[in-house]
């Protein structure tokens, strides 16, 4: 039996936060007031301000700028920490 990834590759960026809580294979009904819980959501602004900022530079929708580097680690909730340099692509389109 093969192995399911029910998240598939990751391609552009969302201003979605439940899209962006499924990639970490969280809910929103998941987040409380826990410790984990409040970074979760301070990794959210902080992802949110990286993908407006490059989406403003690059003259790009979300959906065609993807972060890359140290900064990716945004990109799954619970799998970053802050204060790390940013940096993105463009991606190509289908």
């Amino acid at each position: 039996m093969e192995k399911i990834n029910p998240i598939p590759e990751i391609l552009g960026e969302t201003t979605d936060v439940e899209t962006w809580l499924i990639r970490g294979g969280l809910r929103f009904s998941d987040l409380g007031n826990d410790a984990a819980s409040l970074a979760i959501r301070k990794q959210w602004r902080e992802y949110q301000a990286a993908v407006q900022r490059y989406c403003a530079t690059l003259h790009q929708p979300p959906s065609h700028v993807q972060l890359s580097g140290d900064y990716a680690k945004l990109r799954i909730p619970g799998a970053a920490s802050s204060n790390y340099p940013i940096s993105c692509r463009v991606v190509p389109n289908p």
